[in-house]
């Protein structure tokens, strides 16, 4: 009865050896460092998402996930062609609507773990009720409420809208001072001025500040 014996080897330009477990370890930690980790980042909700009622994929509704305004999401790698993320909250994972959510600005992993056991980002919109003078931005109409607000996120109309209409909103940058005229729309819109531009101003983007 013929016994075979099978062997791995290396080949080399100048010798053939046996491979050996050190070989093999290398070789498996090599490979592992060349495997794509998808980024991990997190997002926060801008609008309210019920997939069964307004995904533009009925077929595929099921495998999106839901959120309301607030919720924080982990998202993991890049945008697919059809403009959605891949995501996990709440305990469920699913495709998530790249135009619905914003990416929270953080590197340090403590605290990304910390805003994922909060679960929420609150943001606070109260009443300043103030009328300062504006003459750097401006004329305005004297009986009109003036808020002064910071941009939390940055904000594309084009790409972020949930509206038909973008063309009325007013595009900003995370950290852009925001002077706000008048009271919150129905669809949770602000009519904002920034340097001087004006435009409808998503309010979930904002937070108030103080005049100082």
């Amino acid at each position: 009865m013929e016994t075979r014996l099978e062997l791995d080897v290396l080949i080399y330009p100048d010798e053939v050896r046996v491979v050996t477990p050190e070989d093999l370890r290398e070789w498996e930690l090599e490979t592992a460092s060349q495997v794509s980790i998808p980024t991990v980042r997190l997002f926060v909700a801008l609008y309210p998402y019920n997939p069964a009622a307004m995904s533009p994929n009925p077929d595929t509704a099921a495998e999106e996930l839901p959120f309301v305004p607030g919720q924080i999401i982990k998202v993991f790698g890049d945008k697919d062609p059809d403009g959605f993320y891949h995501g996990e909250s709440g305990g469920l994972s699913g495709y998530v609507p790249s135009n619905m959510v914003a990416e929270i600005p953080v590197d340090d992993e403590y605290l990304k773990h910390v805003l994922m056991q909060q679960g929420f980002l609150p943001v606070d919109h109260a009443d300043m009720s103030l009328t300062p003078d504006l003459s750097d931005t401006g004329s305005v109409y004297e009986d009109v409420i003036v808020r002064r607000m910071v941009a939390l996120f940055d904000y594309d109309p084009w790409e972020n809208s949930p509206n038909m209409d973008s063309e009325a909103e007013l595009g900003f940058r995370s950290g852009d001072i925001i002077y706000v005229l008048g009271d919150m729309d129905e669809d949770g819109f602000y009519y904002g001025d920034l340097h001087g531009g004006r435009g409808l101003v998503p309010s979930n983007f904002l937070q108030p500040l103080p005049w100082k």
